[in-house]
């Protein structure tokens, strides 16, 4: 089923514990290795690596394909997919063997094709959504602009004097 709506993607996410990253960077440059330490980093979740050219990332081994990974560990709650939308058949094909429950395409990963062989097989189907993004948003830790401020709060901070200095500039 592709999943639309942001309660969809909560219920997935809260029920999901491992995840496979294909596309996973060791570059941290690179948003692949962002959003990987960010969900690594997460309380309950398992995130691996896929990526059959790096060893591991931030010492979490990294697994050469999805059925390497699978055949290791079991299959994955959820693929989520930072490839090309021209490789895409070919993962959600991986993702449909290692048993995979769930398939996510983060921003920009698009391809008709995949998501509909996707949909067909079963697997739940997140389209066009960064699931580090979703995540922080339903944990509270993302701010209107889209970043994590680190501070929970729902009042405004208080304009100084040296704020409003720097302001008139």
């Amino acid at each position: 089923m592709i999943l639309t709506s942001a309660a969809q993607r909560g219920e997935l996410l809260e029920r999901a514990r491992t995840i496979a990253m294909v596309g996973a960077s060791s570059n941290p440059l690179r948003p692949s290795y962002t959003v990987f330490s960010y969900l690594r980093r997460q309380p309950g979740y398992d995130v691996a690596p896929i990526n059959p050219t790096i060893h591991d990332v931030d010492g979490v081994e990294a697994f050469p394909s999805l059925a390497a990974y699978a055949a290791q560990r079991g299959a994955p709650d959820v693929v989520d997919v930072f490839r090309r939308p021209a490789e895409l058949v070919a993962v959600v094909n991986e993702a449909i063997a290692a048993g995979a429950k769930a398939i996510w395409f983060q921003y920009g990963v698009v391809n008709d094709e995949a998501i509909a062989l996707a949909d067909a097989a079963g697997l739940d189907v997140v389209v066009d959504r960064c699931m580090k993004v979703e995540h922080a948003r339903f944990c509270g830790g993302l701010s209107m602009g889209g970043l994590n401020s680190g501070i929970i709060t729902s009042r405004w901070r208080p304009a100084t004097a040296a704020t409003t200095r720097e302001e008139t500039q």
